[in-house]
């Protein structure tokens, strides 16, 4: 209406900043308290988010946990034997080497050409056989004139001496022309012995080597022409620390073993026994002599020996693939009986023991302390037990090594 005072609006720079303080007045409040609630939600699902991941992990280890818990392995299958006594051969080892009883070198004792050879290289002969004729034609020539000078001796001896016993010949001469006789006689005997040297014979039965002449070859004295072994009885020599004196006799029976024949034992006996112990290595060298037979062991070779000792009586005695070898020391498992499963039946645990062994011989050991008669004992499946772990004892033998390990 014309009567209404309104009031007068002022324009400027300091009619605006009223203005606004104006306006801001008048708005609300609220904002601030709405900027709160959204940290606090956000921080409230970053805390639930967190949470359930802590709690899945926790719930997955258990689940883990308890899925390994209900579902061990099976305990390991093995093979059992039970420890028993047994006598138990004991042995002195040693390292040797064979030679021939009767070995020689073939050499002449006189010089000359070779006219003929009867032998053939390798072959068998008997004592006496004849091997090798050298040239003897000057010792027959000689030999020839020495009986011809012989015969004229002797006749001259006898006619000097029908003459003495008529007085027409003195003593003297009778005995001078004896002399002549019998010095011719010993000219004879020495050729004799020269043509029989150059007719070289087999001194004894054997084998022969290599020839080592020719024919038509010029040999002096000496000379090696082949060798010859008698291979039916051979040599062991070998020796064996000092200590083990009192155990070691003559006839005692010796295990002889080699790596060209494997598997195969030969058997001698203790023949001689040095009287003196070797100042350098103290111990004591000994010989035996064995058969070869068939003659297919060779001078020269080396061998196992193995001086058999009285056997030692009840030794616990187990299979040599129930000792686990190592470098901390040998041991076994010993199955015991460790409380009863659900079903009433026992139950069966391993555990490792530390053992002592002894001599071992045919794929067996000698148990001399840890194991004792009756207890039962892992003999295969070892890699699969660990101490203390229950096992499953099957009734199947344990396995037995090849009888040539050698052979493939």
């Amino acid at each position: 209406m014309d009567g209404d005072i309104k009031p007068m609006v002022a324009h400027g720079p300091a009619s605006d900043v009223v203005a606004r303080d104006t306006i801001d007045a008048r708005r609300p409040a609220g904002r601030r308290p709405k900027t709160v609630r959204w940290v606090f939600i956000v921080g409230l699902l970053l805390v639930l988010v967190l949470g359930g991941l802590y709690w899945f992990n926790q719930f997955r280890e258990k689940a883990i946990a308890s899925y390994f818990a209900a579902n061990k392995p099976p305990p390991p299958q093995i093979s059992a034997v039970v420890a028993e006594t047994a006598t138990v051969p004991r042995n002195a080892p040693a390292i040797g080497s064979l030679a021939a009883v009767h070995q020689v070198t073939i050499t002449p004792e006189v010089g000359g050409r070779v006219e003929k050879i009867s032998f053939t290289s390798g072959t068998t002969v008997k004592a006496g056989d004849p091997l090798v004729q050298l040239n003897d034609a000057p010792d027959r020539a000689d030999l020839a004139n020495y009986e011809s000078q012989a015969r004229w001796w002797r006749s001259e001896a006898a006619r000097k001496a029908s003459l003495a016993q008529r007085q027409y010949a003195s003593q003297e001469s009778v005995e001078q022309n004896q002399t002549q006789f019998e010095q011719a006689q010993a000219q004879m005997a020495k050729t004799q012995a020269i043509i029989a040297q150059k007719l070289i014979r087999a001194p004894f039965a054997g084998r022969l080597g290599v020839r080592q002449i020719d024919l038509g070859q010029f040999v002096n004295p000496g000379a090696a022409i082949v060798t010859l072994t008698d291979l039916t009885q051979l040599y062991v020599n070998f020796t064996l620390p000092s200590q083990q004196r009192d155990q070691i006799s003559v006839g005692q029976q010796v295990n002889v073993q080699t790596d060209a024949f494997p598997g195969r034992v030969f058997t001698a006996k203790i023949t001689a026994i040095e009287p003196q112990i070797r100042s350098d290595t103290r111990t004591m060298a000994m010989q035996a002599t064995m058969t070869n037979p068939d003659e297919i062991l060779l001078p020269g070779m080396f061998v196992d020996v193995a001086v058999v000792l009285p056997a030692e009586p009840d030794r616990v005695v187990l299979p040599e693939t129930a000792v686990d070898y190592t470098l901390y020391g040998d041991s076994v498992y010993v199955i015991r009986e460790d409380g009863a499963d659900a079903a009433g039946k026992p139950v069966l645990k391993a555990f490792r023991t530390a053992v002592k062994t002894g001599p071992r011989w045919n794929n067996k050991v000698a148990i001399l302390s840890g194991v004792k008669a009756g207890e039962r004992v892992v003999a295969a499946g070892q890699v699969k037990v660990q101490n203390g772990q229950p096992v499953i004892v099957t009734g199947n033998p344990p396995p037995q090594p090849p009888a040539d390990p050698t052979q493939h």
